[in-house]
């Protein structure tokens, strides 16, 4: 994902952007250290609970909890145990959008590299594919909806193949 799509994002939804830096190929000691660093950060800021979008993975929503937990925070989870199904219905009537930037081609054929999340694209996920990618299968970006200022312009460019994954490389048109 391009740094600048990324902060394009923030500034339509009207949000702060902090960034945290690991190397390629960072191992997890690596990640754990500059996530417990940008946590520790935000905590002498007074924040002291941390949302995450997770539904159903246990073993993340306990590591998320246990990592905030060593430094005195606290993680929360609005949508957990939720619907997949339903909350992309909600997702796709309330107006936002978005498109896959990354697919798991182990779960997915690649022609779902770069597409837009419609009703169209739900219909053809196959069987086992969880509606909102929660297992894997894909990653997305979302780049219009009701809570943007104004819509990103995107579109699909290059895809990279790593491993079983692709990668589509967004451009903003």
């Amino acid at each position: 994902m391009r740094r600048e799509l990324l902060h394009r994002q923030a500034a339509a939804l009207g949000l702060p952007i902090d960034e945290a830096w690991i190397c390629q190929g960072a191992s997890n000691a690596e990640y754990e250290q500059e996530m417990g660093r940008q946590f520790a950060e935000y905590r002498e800021r007074g924040i002291g609970t941390i949302a995450f979008g997770d539904i159903f993975l246990e073993d993340l929503r306990v590591y998320r909890e246990r990592t905030l937990a060593k430094l005195g925070m606290q993680a929360i989870f609005p949508i957990w145990k939720r619907d997949t199904g339903e909350l992309i219905e909600t997702f796709l009537n309330r107006g936002f959008r978005s498109i896959t930037c990354c697919i798991d081609t182990g779960k997915l054929p690649e022609t779902f590299v770069g597409r837009q999340i419609d009703r169209d694209f739900l219909r053809e996920l196959p069987e086992g594919v969880d509606p909102c990618g929660e297992n894997g299968e894909f990653h997305s970006f979302a780049w219009a909806g009701p809570l943007f200022a104004e819509p990103i312009p995107v579109r699909s460019g290059e895809t990279i193949r790593r491993d079983s994954f692709l990668f589509c490389d967004l451009l903003t048109n």
